[in-house]
Protein backbone atom coordinates (compact mmCIF):
# COMPACT_ATOMS: atom_id res chain seq x y z
CA UNK A 1 0.00 0.00 0.00
CA UNK A 2 1.39 3.62 -0.99
CA UNK A 3 1.41 6.38 1.80
CA UNK A 4 -1.97 7.74 1.25
CA UNK A 5 -0.61 10.90 2.62
CA UNK A 6 0.37 12.90 -0.84
CA UNK A 7 1.59 9.71 -2.69
CA UNK A 8 4.47 10.19 -5.10
CA UNK A 9 3.77 9.49 -8.65
CA UNK A 10 6.56 9.25 -11.03
CA UNK A 11 6.58 8.58 -14.87
CA UNK A 12 9.50 7.48 -16.76
CA UNK A 13 10.82 9.86 -19.50
CA UNK A 14 12.49 8.42 -22.51
CA UNK A 15 13.87 9.44 -25.54
CA UNK A 16 11.13 8.82 -28.09
CA UNK A 17 8.50 9.03 -25.26
CA UNK A 18 4.95 7.58 -26.24
CA UNK A 19 3.34 10.89 -25.90
CA UNK A 20 -0.28 9.87 -25.61
CA UNK A 21 0.83 7.17 -23.00
CA UNK A 22 2.70 10.12 -20.85
CA UNK A 23 -0.13 12.41 -21.16
CA UNK A 24 -2.90 9.68 -19.28
CA UNK A 25 -0.31 9.24 -16.29
CA UNK A 26 0.37 13.07 -16.33
CA UNK A 27 -3.66 13.84 -16.60
CA UNK A 28 -4.60 11.17 -13.87
CA UNK A 29 -1.87 12.23 -11.42
CA UNK A 30 -0.67 15.13 -12.56
CA UNK A 31 -3.43 17.50 -12.59
CA UNK A 32 -4.23 20.21 -9.83
CA UNK A 33 -7.38 18.73 -8.06
CA UNK A 34 -8.34 20.55 -5.21
CA UNK A 35 -11.95 19.06 -4.74
CA UNK A 36 -9.63 15.86 -3.68
CA UNK A 37 -8.40 17.51 -0.26
CA UNK A 38 -4.91 18.20 0.91
CA UNK A 39 -3.90 14.20 0.61
CA UNK A 40 -3.88 14.08 -3.33
CA UNK A 41 -1.36 12.53 -5.27
CA UNK A 42 2.17 14.47 -5.87
CA UNK A 43 3.40 13.64 -9.63
CA UNK A 44 7.25 14.22 -10.94
CA UNK A 45 8.42 13.16 -14.57
CA UNK A 46 11.76 11.61 -13.86
CA UNK A 47 14.56 10.89 -16.86
CA UNK A 48 15.65 7.47 -17.00
CA UNK A 49 18.50 8.52 -19.35
CA UNK A 50 20.04 12.11 -20.18
CA UNK A 51 19.05 14.59 -22.73
CA UNK A 52 17.96 15.83 -25.35
CA UNK A 53 14.72 14.08 -24.99
CA UNK A 54 11.84 14.04 -27.49
CA UNK A 55 8.63 12.67 -28.07
CA UNK A 56 6.29 11.39 -30.55
CA UNK A 57 5.16 14.64 -32.15
CA UNK A 58 8.48 16.17 -33.05
CA UNK A 59 8.96 17.74 -29.80
CA UNK A 60 11.72 17.79 -26.62
CA UNK A 61 11.16 17.33 -23.58
CA UNK A 62 12.28 18.18 -20.03
CA UNK A 63 11.70 16.23 -16.95
CA UNK A 64 11.70 17.07 -13.43
CA UNK A 65 13.99 15.33 -12.50
CA UNK A 66 16.28 12.32 -13.25
CA UNK A 67 16.35 8.53 -12.01
CA UNK A 68 16.64 9.22 -8.41
CA UNK A 69 13.31 9.95 -7.96
CA UNK A 70 12.59 6.39 -8.77
CA UNK A 71 14.07 6.13 -4.79
CA UNK A 72 11.42 8.04 -3.64
CA UNK A 73 8.29 7.21 -5.67
CA UNK A 74 5.46 5.14 -3.77
CA UNK A 75 3.96 4.55 -7.34
CA UNK A 76 6.54 4.10 -10.94
CA UNK A 77 4.51 4.28 -13.97
CA UNK A 78 6.38 3.40 -17.28
CA UNK A 79 4.31 5.08 -19.96
CA UNK A 80 5.00 2.54 -23.14
CA UNK A 81 8.65 1.78 -24.57
CA UNK A 82 11.08 2.45 -27.50
CA UNK A 83 9.81 -0.88 -28.81
CA UNK A 84 10.07 -4.44 -28.11
CA UNK A 85 13.12 -5.36 -29.14
CA UNK A 86 15.02 -2.44 -27.36
CA UNK A 87 17.15 -3.35 -24.65
CA UNK A 88 16.59 -2.12 -21.02
CA UNK A 89 19.08 -0.45 -18.96
CA UNK A 90 20.52 -2.65 -16.40
CA UNK A 91 20.48 0.56 -14.04
CA UNK A 92 16.90 0.92 -14.60
CA UNK A 93 15.89 -2.80 -13.94
CA UNK A 94 18.28 -2.31 -10.97
CA UNK A 95 16.25 1.42 -9.44
CA UNK A 96 13.12 -0.43 -10.25
CA UNK A 97 13.57 -4.09 -8.54
CA UNK A 98 15.03 -1.94 -5.34
CA UNK A 99 12.12 0.76 -5.37
CA UNK A 100 9.59 -2.71 -5.08
CA UNK A 101 11.49 -4.05 -2.54
CA UNK A 102 10.98 -1.04 -0.49
CA UNK A 103 6.77 -0.94 -0.96
CA UNK A 104 6.74 1.07 -4.25
CA UNK A 105 3.99 -0.11 -6.92
CA UNK A 106 5.01 -0.26 -10.51
CA UNK A 107 3.18 -0.13 -13.36
CA UNK A 108 3.20 0.10 -17.38
CA UNK A 109 1.30 1.24 -20.08
CA UNK A 110 0.90 -1.11 -23.84
CA UNK A 111 4.72 -1.66 -24.64
CA UNK A 112 5.80 -0.61 -21.10
CA UNK A 113 5.20 -3.96 -20.23
CA UNK A 114 8.95 -4.87 -21.84
CA UNK A 115 10.52 -2.69 -18.89
CA UNK A 116 8.81 -4.14 -16.31
CA UNK A 117 9.41 -7.94 -17.51
CA UNK A 118 13.27 -6.97 -17.70
CA UNK A 119 13.10 -6.75 -14.26
CA UNK A 120 12.10 -10.22 -13.47
CA UNK A 121 10.09 -9.28 -11.10
CA UNK A 122 7.07 -10.46 -13.84
CA UNK A 123 8.65 -13.95 -14.29
CA UNK A 124 5.95 -16.63 -12.94
CA UNK A 125 3.03 -13.89 -13.35
CA UNK A 126 0.17 -13.28 -15.40
CA UNK A 127 0.10 -9.88 -17.63
CA UNK A 128 -0.53 -8.21 -20.43
CA UNK A 129 0.08 -5.72 -22.84
CA UNK A 130 -0.91 -4.58 -26.44
CA UNK A 131 -2.52 -7.49 -28.66
CA UNK A 132 0.10 -6.45 -31.24
CA UNK A 133 2.94 -6.76 -28.84
CA UNK A 134 2.19 -9.99 -27.17
CA UNK A 135 3.84 -12.73 -29.01
CA UNK A 136 7.32 -10.26 -28.65
CA UNK A 137 6.89 -10.42 -25.05
CA UNK A 138 6.30 -14.20 -24.87
CA UNK A 139 9.25 -15.01 -27.00
CA UNK A 140 11.65 -12.42 -25.06
CA UNK A 141 10.41 -13.15 -21.74
CA UNK A 142 9.29 -17.55 -21.31
CA UNK A 143 8.66 -17.31 -17.28
CA UNK A 144 5.92 -15.12 -17.97
CA UNK A 145 2.26 -15.85 -19.07
CA UNK A 146 1.02 -13.41 -21.11
CA UNK A 147 -2.78 -12.53 -21.40
CA UNK A 148 -3.24 -10.21 -24.03
CA UNK A 149 -7.38 -10.57 -23.68
CA UNK A 150 -7.68 -8.31 -20.94
CA UNK A 151 -7.27 -4.71 -20.57
CA UNK A 152 -5.42 -4.56 -17.12
CA UNK A 153 -3.86 -7.16 -14.77
CA UNK A 154 -2.15 -6.79 -11.28
CA UNK A 155 -0.63 -8.52 -8.43
CA UNK A 156 1.68 -8.19 -5.90
CA UNK A 157 1.75 -4.57 -6.58
CA UNK A 158 3.03 -4.64 -9.97
CA UNK A 159 0.27 -3.93 -12.55
CA UNK A 160 0.39 -4.13 -16.84
CA UNK A 161 -2.38 -2.78 -19.55
CA UNK A 162 -3.32 -2.94 -22.89
CA UNK A 163 -3.31 -0.18 -25.68
CA UNK A 164 -3.05 2.77 -24.69
CA UNK A 165 -6.55 3.47 -24.12
CA UNK A 166 -6.29 0.74 -21.30
CA UNK A 167 -4.15 2.80 -19.44
CA UNK A 168 -6.59 5.53 -18.54
CA UNK A 169 -8.86 2.15 -17.13
CA UNK A 170 -5.33 0.78 -15.03
CA UNK A 171 -4.84 4.48 -13.69
CA UNK A 172 -8.56 5.13 -13.06
CA UNK A 173 -8.05 1.72 -11.01
CA UNK A 174 -5.26 2.59 -8.79
CA UNK A 175 -6.75 5.63 -7.78
CA UNK A 176 -9.79 3.78 -6.64
CA UNK A 177 -7.71 1.14 -4.54
CA UNK A 178 -5.94 4.35 -3.33
CA UNK A 179 -8.47 6.75 -2.45
CA UNK A 180 -12.44 5.08 -3.54
CA UNK A 181 -14.51 4.99 -5.90
CA UNK A 182 -15.49 8.02 -5.65
CA UNK A 183 -12.52 9.97 -5.79
CA UNK A 184 -12.08 7.48 -9.12
CA UNK A 185 -15.58 8.40 -10.77
CA UNK A 186 -14.80 12.21 -10.18
CA UNK A 187 -11.65 11.71 -11.95
CA UNK A 188 -13.04 9.57 -14.84
CA UNK A 189 -15.99 12.23 -15.43
CA UNK A 190 -12.96 15.08 -16.14
CA UNK A 191 -11.92 13.09 -18.39
CA UNK A 192 -15.38 11.78 -19.99
CA UNK A 193 -14.35 8.27 -19.29
CA UNK A 194 -16.60 5.22 -17.98
CA UNK A 195 -16.41 5.20 -14.51
CA UNK A 196 -15.06 1.59 -14.36
CA UNK A 197 -14.48 -0.43 -16.82
CA UNK A 198 -12.91 -4.14 -15.82
CA UNK A 199 -9.60 -5.31 -16.09
CA UNK A 200 -10.68 -8.65 -17.49
CA UNK A 201 -12.66 -7.24 -20.24
CA UNK A 202 -11.32 -8.03 -22.98
CA UNK A 203 -9.27 -5.89 -25.62
CA UNK A 204 -11.43 -4.90 -29.03
CA UNK A 205 -8.63 -5.88 -31.01
CA UNK A 206 -8.98 -6.69 -34.97
CA UNK A 207 -9.60 -10.10 -35.75
CA UNK A 208 -7.33 -10.91 -38.46
CA UNK A 209 -8.85 -13.85 -40.66
CA UNK A 210 -5.38 -14.86 -41.59
CA UNK A 211 -6.33 -16.24 -45.21
CA UNK A 212 -3.52 -17.53 -47.48
CA UNK A 213 -3.49 -15.66 -51.47
CA UNK A 214 -5.48 -17.80 -53.62
CA UNK A 215 -6.61 -19.80 -50.34
CA UNK A 216 -9.40 -22.32 -51.92
CA UNK A 217 -11.69 -21.88 -49.01
CA UNK A 218 -12.15 -17.86 -49.33
CA UNK A 219 -15.21 -17.81 -51.52
CA UNK A 220 -17.06 -20.16 -49.47
CA UNK A 221 -15.77 -17.42 -46.67
CA UNK A 222 -17.01 -14.36 -48.21
CA UNK A 223 -20.44 -16.92 -48.43
CA UNK A 224 -21.20 -17.72 -45.08
CA UNK A 225 -20.34 -13.92 -44.05
CA UNK A 226 -23.32 -12.76 -46.29
CA UNK A 227 -25.11 -15.57 -45.38
CA UNK A 228 -24.38 -15.37 -41.30
CA UNK A 229 -28.03 -15.95 -40.68
CA UNK A 230 -28.20 -19.68 -42.49
CA UNK A 231 -27.69 -22.75 -40.25
CA UNK A 232 -24.42 -23.90 -41.44
CA UNK A 233 -23.32 -27.59 -40.85
CA UNK A 234 -19.76 -28.95 -41.31
CA UNK A 235 -21.06 -30.52 -44.24
CA UNK A 236 -23.21 -28.10 -45.82
CA UNK A 237 -19.74 -26.18 -45.49
CA UNK A 238 -17.89 -28.81 -47.29
CA UNK A 239 -20.66 -29.41 -49.99
CA UNK A 240 -20.42 -25.85 -51.07
CA UNK A 241 -16.16 -25.61 -51.07
CA UNK A 242 -17.11 -28.89 -53.13
CA UNK A 243 -14.84 -31.03 -50.82
CA UNK A 244 -14.95 -34.25 -48.67
CA UNK A 245 -15.43 -33.43 -45.02
CA UNK A 246 -12.07 -34.60 -44.40
CA UNK A 247 -10.86 -32.51 -46.43
CA UNK A 248 -12.61 -29.63 -46.24
CA UNK A 249 -11.74 -29.59 -42.54
CA UNK A 250 -7.98 -29.84 -42.86
CA UNK A 251 -7.93 -27.03 -46.07
CA UNK A 252 -10.32 -24.65 -43.71
CA UNK A 253 -7.76 -24.73 -40.60
CA UNK A 254 -4.89 -24.66 -42.82
CA UNK A 255 -6.26 -21.18 -43.98
CA UNK A 256 -7.42 -19.61 -40.85
CA UNK A 257 -5.88 -21.22 -38.12
CA UNK A 258 -9.30 -22.26 -36.70
CA UNK A 259 -11.83 -25.08 -36.66
CA UNK A 260 -15.25 -23.68 -39.28
CA UNK A 261 -17.07 -24.21 -35.95
CA UNK A 262 -14.48 -21.82 -33.92
CA UNK A 263 -14.31 -19.38 -36.97
CA UNK A 264 -18.37 -19.11 -37.59
CA UNK A 265 -18.68 -18.19 -33.93
CA UNK A 266 -16.09 -15.37 -34.07
CA UNK A 267 -17.51 -13.89 -37.21
CA UNK A 268 -21.59 -14.30 -35.62
CA UNK A 269 -20.40 -12.57 -32.52
CA UNK A 270 -18.59 -9.49 -34.49
CA UNK A 271 -22.06 -9.27 -36.91
CA UNK A 272 -23.77 -9.06 -33.25
CA UNK A 273 -21.57 -6.07 -32.55
CA UNK A 274 -22.10 -4.43 -35.68
CA UNK A 275 -25.91 -4.94 -35.24
CA UNK A 276 -25.71 -4.01 -31.58
CA UNK A 277 -23.76 -0.70 -32.12
CA UNK A 278 -25.71 0.46 -34.93
CA UNK A 279 -29.51 -0.47 -34.07
CA UNK A 280 -31.41 -0.97 -31.44
CA UNK A 281 -33.17 -4.14 -32.36
CA UNK A 282 -34.50 -6.53 -29.87
CA UNK A 283 -31.58 -9.41 -28.73
CA UNK A 284 -34.09 -11.85 -29.89
CA UNK A 285 -33.62 -10.39 -33.36
CA UNK A 286 -30.33 -9.63 -33.47
CA UNK A 287 -29.53 -13.08 -32.77
CA UNK A 288 -31.53 -14.63 -35.25
CA UNK A 289 -30.10 -12.48 -37.60
CA UNK A 290 -26.58 -13.65 -36.70
CA UNK A 291 -27.91 -17.11 -36.45
CA UNK A 292 -27.19 -17.91 -32.79
CA UNK A 293 -31.08 -18.59 -32.84
CA UNK A 294 -31.61 -17.58 -28.98
CA UNK A 295 -30.80 -14.64 -27.31
CA UNK A 296 -29.35 -17.07 -24.79
CA UNK A 297 -27.23 -18.87 -27.13
CA UNK A 298 -25.93 -15.07 -28.36
CA UNK A 299 -25.33 -14.20 -24.66
CA UNK A 300 -23.12 -17.39 -23.77
CA UNK A 301 -20.66 -17.02 -26.91
CA UNK A 302 -20.60 -13.02 -27.00
CA UNK A 303 -20.06 -13.34 -23.60
CA UNK A 304 -17.10 -15.70 -24.16
CA UNK A 305 -15.74 -13.51 -26.72
CA UNK A 306 -16.24 -10.37 -25.42
CA UNK A 307 -16.45 -10.61 -21.76
CA UNK A 308 -19.35 -8.07 -21.89
CA UNK A 309 -23.15 -8.97 -22.52
CA UNK A 310 -24.35 -7.73 -25.58
CA UNK A 311 -26.83 -5.07 -23.70
CA UNK A 312 -23.54 -3.82 -21.48
CA UNK A 313 -21.59 -3.77 -24.77
CA UNK A 314 -24.17 -1.83 -26.48
CA UNK A 315 -24.62 0.65 -23.55
CA UNK A 316 -20.96 1.40 -23.90
CA UNK A 317 -20.59 1.41 -27.81
CA UNK A 318 -23.64 2.06 -29.43
CA UNK A 319 -24.51 4.90 -31.95
CA UNK A 320 -27.15 7.16 -29.69
CA UNK A 321 -28.40 8.51 -33.25
CA UNK A 322 -28.91 5.69 -34.27
CA UNK A 323 -32.63 5.02 -34.69
CA UNK A 324 -32.74 1.40 -37.08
Amino acid sequence: MPNLQNPLVVALLYDGLCTFEFGIVAEVFGLARPEMGPIWYRFASCAIEPGPLRAHGGFSIIADGGSNLIEHADLIVVPGWKGPGVPVPDSLTSALRRAHAHGARLASICSGAFVLAATGLLDGAVVTTHWRYADALRRQFPAIMVDETSLYRGADGIFTSAGSAAGIDLMLEIVRQDFGSDAANSVARRIVMPAHRSGGQAQFLERPIGIRPGAEIAPLLDLMRHQIHRRWSIQDMASEARMSKRTFERRFVEATGQWPGQWLIGERVEAAKELLIQTKRPMEEIAEAVGFGSSHTLRHHFCRSVRLSPSQFRSQFSDSRSGA
